[in-house]
């Protein structure tokens, strides 16, 4: 699966972000009710951590793969699960994923954990979305370079760069601890989540969304 998915423009409807769902998509349901969201022709942005905490991380294969109008990145909740289960039931990621709210994960048979983690693993690191203002990006945490162009050079380049920069892309929240306004060269905007905030922030072209 690709790193990258590249959306075009929407032309009939409008495209929404969200920020971290971490299982609790009734409230997300209600939420685009609320917005008059329209599943023929609008779309939804998610920034990752879809799983995790809230009580409904296993409905996450039901908006993933059967809402053609979903679209997610794959944030660090859904890295630590791919990881752990790779890892085996006794390794120490599956110990840090069960304390962040992976508790759901290990009441599954292997099966049901193999489909769950395959789901997960297939979420690229990074949307691009085409507006008529210009190019979104979408991915979890913090655009590690000060261009576009440089991460996804980045990101395709040998392997412990790639890695590096993989992991940045949903961990680091070295932009936003650091009150870094200098933003993203080469894309009018980037949209992220990952750290929680009281209300939404904006660091230059940078769109923190993630109000827990």
């Amino acid at each position: 699966m690709s790193q990258i998915r590249r959306f075009e423009m929407n032309t009939a409807g409008r495209d929404f972000a969200v920020g971290d769902i971490h299982g609790h998509f009734t409230r997300l349901q209600s939420a685009l009710d609320a917005a008059g969201f329209d599943p023929s022709v609008d779309r939804l942005f998610s920034v990752g951590d879809l799983v995790d905490r809230g009580p409904e991380s296993l409905d996450v294969d039901e908006w993933v793969l059967r809402k053609p109008w979903f679209h997610a990145v794959r944030g660090n909740h859904e890295q630590m699960t791919v990881d752990s289960h790779a890892a085996g039931r006794t390794s120490d990621q599956c110990g840090m994923h069960f304390i962040n709210g992976g508790q759901w994960f290990y009441g599954l048979s292997s099966v049901e954990q193999d489909c769950y983690a395959s789901i997960l693993q297939d979420l690229p690191l990074v949307i691009e979305v085409e507006t008529a203002q210009g190019l979104i990006g979408i991915v979890h945490a913090d655009v590690p370079r000060g261009s576009w162009e440089d991460m996804l050079k980045a990101l395709a380049g040998p392997t412990a760069e790639a890695e590096h920069t993989a992991a940045m892309l949903q961990w680091s929240r070295k932009r936003i601890t650091g009150e870094n306004t200098g933003g993203v060269a080469g894309i009018r905007a980037v949209i992220v989540g990952h750290t929680p905030l009281r209300q939404p922030a904006i660091l230059g072209n940078v769109y923190h969304i993630d109000t827990a």
